[in-house]
């Protein structure tokens, strides 16, 4: 059977919103496709005339079957979707249609994304009506470079300007802007070392950071913290 590969996204394609909001810190981004995305990329790779999409419901659920012509028979691949807050029906049809272009590999790479995190000075966090913070701010990706069906670099702007770079060591400070808790930044660079580490050697950050607070020379402070990160990441 002839093999079918997608390309990576472009920065273009791909859309970010806001996942989560630490009030009065900063907000956790989250890259995505949309449905429109898709439907350009498979008409690119495998021709309009040769992929479809069926929905269909099961239980109580929306599925989305996306089928593909490869050498004269349909192959086809499904998943089902989650409404969304303002259309459940139509959100439910689109977000199905969106996975089962993940089964495809179409945009499986944003599975890989590193956790994106923009503070509060570089983005803007209000109050909303109903008293819940709120960021309205606009976040676009402007690099992004992909190996091995892996995101190897990611850039991330917020209203036109550099909000997140996945090149920046993670917990560094320029020398006129001294960390307020040393500590708490050498504990996400070793959280961040710990994920790379475990990536690569196939295990979990969870069960690599258990193992350090196993350590004998175990302690709570920013030297210990960076020292051990400093190990993790010659291993990398």
């Amino acid at each position: 059977m002839t093999s079918l590969n997608f390309r990576a996204l472009e920065a273009d394609e791909i859309d970010v919103r806001v996942s989560r909001i630490v009030e009065d810190k900063g907000v956790w981004l989250l890259l995505y496709k949309d449905a429109r995305c898709d439907m350009r990329i498979l008409d690119e790779v495998v021709g309009p005339e040769n992929w479809q999409r069926e929905h269909y419901e099961v239980k109580g659920r929306m599925f989305c079957r996306v089928g593909i012509s490869i050498d004269g028979e349909w192959v086809w691949k499904s998943d089902c979707g989650v409404e969304s807050n303002t259309e459940s029906e139509k959100g439910e049809s689109s977000d199905s249609f969106k996975r089962a272009c993940f089964c495809w590999g179409v945009g499986r790479e944003l599975y890989t994304a590193p956790d994106i995190w923009v503070p509060t000075g570089i983005c803007e966090i209000k109050k909303g009506r109903n008293g819940n913070p709120v960021c309205y701010d606009r976040f676009a990706v402007t690099r992004i470079k992909v190996e091995d069906g892996k995101i190897t670099d990611l850039a991330v702007s917020c209203n036109g300007k550099a909000a997140y770079d996945m090149q920046r060591r993670i917990g560094a400070k320029k020398p006129d802007q001294p960390s307020k808790d040393p500590v708490r930044d050498a504990k996400a660079r070793l959280w961040a070392a710990c994920r790379a580490y475990a990536e690569k050697h196939g295990s979990t950050p969870e069960k690599i950071s258990d193992g350090v607070k196993m350590r004998s020379d175990y302690e709570e402070t920013a030297e210990f913290f960076n020292l051990v990160a400093e190990e993790f990441e010659a291993e990398l």
